[in-house]
């Protein structure tokens, strides 16, 4: 008999590991950059597919839900409080401690759902659906990494900061091909180059962040986990 829950994850990681970098690459390479937002709408559609899949008319799954657009929000809100310090921002971490917390699935949601949202305020453009991708794999990692693990900080913060090396390393390549309309590894070290400033900020942003924020966030989002019995499994 085949367990729903394993078809449930294996369609959650077709969509977010194939289906999502291949739409992304099709926008880059086929459509004009104008057709950005319809990409990053239907990114938005397809990492909640999980969700409506898993959907039942349940105080459990509604809860998840709740949850799940609340640190949406804060994710975002940490985004918009920020926004004078270039590059200084907390959504990173909101989204790893979202991972930790609730596990991968609501890592990637959260991290896919608060790029999308943030960038309505700070201006969406042909760069949004890569953040999507990013902050969603970031979340999604550290689920898979630390959910229902014992917590050690030393090496969250080594996550945290890798995460704002990857982060850096993966807009570039968007960088390449806004610049060139093409990918060359020539461009891509040149522009990589450029960004070692940005990428640095990225990382030590993340690590201040997740080393003030992850104890008290974690100390309340395990109560509200415990208490209602949610996200008891990744």
């Amino acid at each position: 008999m085949v367990n729903k829950k394993n078809i449930k994850n294996l369609i959650f990681y077709i969509i977010a590991f194939a289906v999502i970098p291949i739409l992304i690459a099709v926008g880059i390479l086929f459509l004009p950059q104008k057709n950005y937002a319809i990409i990053s709408l239907v990114i938005a559609i397809l990492c909640n597919i999980p969700l409506l899949i898993n959907f039942e008319k349940s105080k459990t799954n509604t809860r998840e839900l709740v949850l799940i657009a609340v640190m949406v929000t804060l994710a975002t809100i940490s985004r918009l409080i920020f926004a004078p310090i270039p590059s200084f921002k907390p959504i990173t971490a909101m989204v790893i401690i979202t991972g930790v917390a609730f596990g991968a699935k609501a890592g990637y949601i959260t991290g896919a759902m608060s790029a999308v949202l943030s960038d309505v305020f700070f201006g969406a453009g042909p760069w949004t659906p890569f953040q999507m991708l990013v902050w969603g794999l970031i979340g999604f990692f550290a689920g898979l990494l630390f959910f229902n693990k014992k917590l050690k900080m030393w090496q969250l913060l080594i996550y945290s900061v890798i995460s704002g090396i990857v982060f850096s390393l993966i807009m570039d390549i968007w960088t390449v091909f806004a610049v060139d309309n093409s990918f060359t590894f020539l461009r891509y070290s040149q522009v990589l180059l450029a960004s070692l400033p940005f990428m640095a900020i990225y990382a030590v942003s993340n690590f201040v962040f997740v080393l003030i924020l992850t104890k008290p966030f974690m100390k309340k989002l395990v109560r509200i986990k415990d208490k209602f019995g949610v996200f008891s499994k990744n």
